[in-house]
């Protein structure tokens, strides 16, 4: 007896099964070329992932771009005016604008990529375990996903980092302990669904472990979801984290962290708008690039617009 080729496992020996994932490996290589050709072809997203790109290489080239230190305060040249030496100006404290926005860069990604980590190292094992096993367990985790879904996120997050105390690091561990939940439910809804596929079911019957079900057959088909879902959290993780910021509770002086900056500025706003002008600025085009490259890739791996390619 043989498993559908279909389903990429075979029952009735190892040269079946070797057979079946090849053939499963191929379909896998087309619909990533399909999903590929896809997202080249739509502008929009690579617009993002260029914006993107080229904020990464500021981030990591920051020492070498910015035209002065970021933290040197100089009284003599606080709101100074643009110039050879300070190309945005400065701000209240004389420092550097455009070097603060540049080391801002770094920050702002740093922060929300850790965020980002935490917040799957915690949802995946979970979200996994309650799809996969079912009964209590499920139960169990579910209800806590339920109760915490009860609150509103940033509401919830600006309590948890008000209690902990400001700084970035219990910002980052607020946002973790409140984000992982969505990801969480979304994870197990699409567990469910795969582990009653057939190629699921093989895998089973040929006496594979349930780890290597779980990190051979299951995990794989659920990551598309997750990685739009992350990529387009990317951008609402950078936005409440300058959110948090801007009240006080995240970047503390004199770090550069474009929320922390925002802050800085509000009191000069009529004599120097642009101290909340270009943060603002780099927030949104931020946020902005990681929304169009989240779409993107939610339409390149639709499997519905690769079948018709």
């Amino acid at each position: 007896m043989s498993i559908s080729k279909n389903s990429g496992v075979g029952v009735a020996g190892y040269p079946a099964t070797v057979e079946s994932a090849g053939q499963a490996g191929t379909v896998s290589r087309g619909l990533l070329a399909a999903a590929l050709e896809r997202l080249w072809q739509d502008k929009l997203a690579l617009l993002g992932l260029v914006i993107i790109l080229a904020v990464v290489a500021v981030a990591v080239f920051a020492p070498y771009i910015a035209p002065n230190d970021p933290v040197k305060v100089d009284l003599a040249q606080r709101l100074a005016p643009p110039g050879a030496q300070y190309p945005l100006g400065t701000d209240h404290l004389g420092r550097c604008l455009l070097s603060r926005l540049i080391y801002g860069t770094r920050v702002s990604l740093a922060t929300a990529a850790l965020a980002l980590s935490a917040i799957m190292l915690i949802s995946i094992p979970l979200g996994t375990l309650a799809g996969y096993c079912g009964g209590r367990v499920d139960n169990a985790i579910m209800r806590v996903v339920d109760v915490l879904l009860a609150f509103p996120g940033l509401i919830l997050a600006l309590v948890i980092a008000g209690t902990l105390g400001p700084g970035l690091l219990n910002v980052m561990l607020a946002l973790s302990l409140v984000w992982w939940v969505g990801y969480a439910r979304v994870i197990r809804g699409m567990v469910l669904s795969v582990k009653e596929k057939e190629f699921v079911l093989a895998a089973r019957a040929c006496g594979t472990c349930e780890m290597g079900i779980i990190t051979r057959h299951i995990l794989p088909n659920v990551l598309s979801p997750v990685i739009v879902l992350a990529t387009l959290d990317m951008g609402k993780l950078i936005l409440a984290i300058s959110g948090l910021s801007f009240l006080g509770l995240g970047a503390q002086p004199p770090t550069p962290e474009w929320g922390a900056m925002l802050n800085d500025g509000r009191p000069y706003m009529q004599v120097a708008p642009q101290l909340m002008v270009y943060p603002g600025l780099c927030i949104m085009t931020v946020v902005l690039a990681f929304n169009l490259l989240g779409d993107g890739l939610r339409d390149a791996l639709d499997p519905r617009g690769i079948t018709r390619l």
